[in-house]
């Protein structure tokens, strides 16, 4: 694996494919994927208040990862990065912001021919979160993620357990990531995916399967987000 170093680190991961579940309606199917890059670590809190200009009122500690922002708030965040850093927004918003409800319900159109930063497909986290396994977790529960049983309630610093077996830390647990699809457009609207648990789950919710889902305006005290990037074709 090819890492870049800093906070932003990010992970170049090889083509693959990778089967998604979904428990409430049986249905699996598979997904072919190109070469991407996926960050090592969700966003931290101190990297959000660096590029967004202040951090949500719910994260305490530079290296804690950020919770509480939205869908939307991620999305304007990657495509301020990708300006910051001189690289092509990933995203294109309505006029109003990103908040209207057309098309796929939030007025966000990804581009995917840009460079710049964006949220992991569902598809890419989950095949990033098994590296290469095919059990529900990349290791014991403990040794990997911060949950309900052993957070104490409340939020980690990341990397502050086991990687998995491509580098990437807090996979499992701490905070719930969200991803760019949508969870199911006929019944639930605009909502998008969340994966990967956080610090007040069960360990039953912390396996690399478990599809949760918000609307992408909502804000959650156990909801972050880590950073992807296109590989040129």
């Amino acid at each position: 694996m090819d890492t870049d170093t800093g906070d932003g680190t990010l992970t170049a991961l090889p083509p693959g494919q990778v089967t998604l579940s979904d428990r409430r309606t049986q249905r699996s199917w598979p997904v072919d994927l190109a070469p991407y890059r996926l960050a090592a670590f969700p966003v931290t809190r101190a990297r959000y208040a660096q590029v967004a200009g202040s951090p949500p009122e719910t994260a305490h500690g530079g290296r804690l990862p950020v919770e509480g922002v939205s869908w939307l708030d991620a999305v304007r965040f990657c495509n301020a990065l990708s300006l910051r850093e001189g690289m092509a927004p990933a995203y294109h918003l309505s006029p109003d912001g990103g908040g209207g409800y057309g098309g796929d319900g939030t007025g966000v159109e990804w581009d995917e021919r840009a460079d710049g930063y964006r949220l992991p497909t569902e598809a890419e986290w989950e095949y990033a979160c098994r590296a290469g396994t095919a059990g529900p977790r990349y290791g014991p529960l403990d040794e990997i993620a911060w949950h309900r049983g052993n957070s104490g309630e409340r939020v980690h610093t990341v990397g502050g357990k086991r990687p998995n077996d491509w580098g990437l830390y807090d996979m499992l647990g701490n905070v719930w990531e969200w991803c760019r699809d949508l969870y199911d457009p006929e019944a639930y609207g605009p909502y998008r995916v969340l994966r990967g648990g956080g610090w007040f789950d069960e360990p039953w919710s912390c396996r690399a399967s478990v599809r949760r889902r918000s609307h992408p305006t909502l804000r959650i005290d156990d909801v972050g987000f880590r950073l992807a990037r296109s590989l040129p074709r």
